[in-house]
Formats: C-alpha cells, structure tokens, sequence
C-alpha cells in the first residue's frame, strides 16, 4: 500500500506560516493543460501565484487541487492548480519556503513561449529575489 502524499499538508502548513507571520504566500506552479490559469502570465511554462488572504477570495487547499478567485488586471479570475503542479511554496518577503519535484512529460511545452511571469497582478515587475541571494528552498522528493 502507497502512502498518501505529504504535499498538500505540506502546502497548507507553510501558507498558515507565512500567513500568521505577515508574510505574503507565493505559489511556483509548472503549467500542465489541467491546470487552470491566465496563460497570458505563464512564462517558460510557469507561473508565480500571490495566494495571500488579500490577493484570494474563496482559497481552497484541498488534497488534489488549490483553487481560489484572483484578479489579474483588474478582471476576476477562477484558478485552479493541481497540487501535484505546485514546483514551490515561499514567503516573498525573505524567499523561506519548500520546493518539490515536479515529474514531467513534456505536456508544459506548449505553455512556454507566453510573454510575462505573474505576482498576483498582471500591472506588476517580477520582484527581484531577496537579500541574500536565492530563497532558501528545500526540495522534497
């Protein structure tokens, strides 16, 4: 018997951290066609989601999919990301988070050539990363 996948719990524990120390919870998703998402701010097959209480309406951490309402230029907009997709999980403010293996099948390819990487809001640069270098992320297999 397989054991269940420690993902999910893994995800909704370091948004609760994040959350309860005024961090901002930011989502690295690799684009699959399950995952449902403005593909005009998807960028070499990625996309960088606020998930922060202020950024969603209607979050929703389940076991399988994250999904939640988000504005995107000023347009409301229903995501849904397959929790298998999630490449990362960080605070934005100081790059503290967990990064996972994303097992790939080339299904992303046709998602890479979009022009802009998303924050939340579409009007926003990408953020440069924190002091120090790069986030500290730890890969879990």
């Amino acid at each position: 018997m397989e054991l269940p996948s420690t993902k999910p719990y893994l995800l909704r524990a370091i948004w609760e951290w994040c959350s309860d120390n005024g961090y901002t919870p930011h989502l690295a998703v690799q684009v699959d066609p399950r995952t449902n998402v403005p593909r005009e701010f998807v960028r070499d097959g990625q996309i960088v989601l606020n998930i922060g209480p202020e950024a969603t309406n209607k979050l929703q951490m389940g076991n399988e999919l994250i999904e939640f309402q988000a504005r995107f230029a000023g347009v409301a907009r229903q995501l849904s990301v397959p929790v298998e997709q999630v490449a990362a999980i960080y605070a934005r403010e100081n790059g503290a988070g967990m990064a996972f293996e994303i097992e790939t099948d080339g299904a992303t390819s046709d998602f890479a050539a979009a022009p802009a990487l998303d924050r939340g809001e579409a009007e926003r640069e990408p953020e440069p990363p924190p002091a120090g270098g790069r986030p500290k992320l730890q890969r879990i297999k």
